[in-house]
């Protein structure tokens, strides 16, 4: 139950403005009373980043749940079943089934490591593959690349080649000494890790020039 006190921080005339049939609203518990099952909420309380957040988290969980039910469906389980064999389960080890769903996309690894029957987890990591679409995004870093010897060009050219080669990044030219390197991941802070390391890593073994970088904002 919502009081009308709690529906809105202002006088409600007309609980229809604040308050419509058949839609999802993100609320507060103030008081649950386990004896007659009654619990109090609060609309009012929830503030418009609380409510951003539960909405995303809420919507992934209808995702994860139509992930859940094609689980069953392999298991020959129906929802409900699905729920008290494997649901609550990922619910209780990972905090959320998505974020069960989205650690097994890569490997069943995850799932094994937190008691995860291995067959279940097999099962768990196929449906996430076909299930989640990972958005790739651009990591990119600005990198200034100078050599003093009369062979310069090539050096640079030789260089930028073997970054290319090494970790298969992507590099354009800005301006003289200026290259822009990228690399396309769907994991950007692990993605942006591994693009600092390679780029610390190759301007330390430079010796008869100059060379820095920085990482550039998405």
């Amino acid at each position: 139950m919502i009081h009308i006190s709690e529906v809105a921080g202002k006088w409600v005339r007309d609980i229809r403005k604040f308050i419509k049939p058949e839609k999802t609203y993100v609320v507060k518990v103030l008081h649950v009373n386990e004896e007659n099952g009654h619990i109090s909420l609060s609309l009012k309380r929830v503030s418009r980043i609380e409510k951003t957040r539960k909405m995303q988290e809420f919507r992934l969980e209808q995702k994860a749940e139509k992930m859940l039910e094609k689980v069953g469906k392999k298991l020959k389980l129906n929802l409900d079943e699905a729920y008290k064999k494997i649901g609550y389960d990922l619910q209780d080890k990972f905090g959320s089934m998505f974020e069960a769903f989205n650690l097994a996309f890569t490997s069943e690894e995850p799932l094994i490591k937190k008691g995860i029957q291995k067959n279940l987890a097999k099962i768990i990591h196929e449906i996430a593959k076909e299930n989640i679409k990972k958005k790739r995004v651009k990591i990119k870093a600005e990198l200034n690349l100078r050599f003093f010897s009369g062979d310069g060009i090539n050096k640079v050219k030789n260089f930028l080649n073997e970054l290319i080669n090494k970790y298969g990044v992507t590099i354009k030219y800005i301006s003289a000494p200026r290259y822009r390197v990228e690399i396309e991941s769907d994991n950007p802070k692990l993605a942006g890790k591994e693009l600092k390391k390679w780029l610390t890593d190759a301007v330390s073994k430079v010796k008869d020039g100059e060379a820095d970088f920085k990482m550039v904002e998405r």
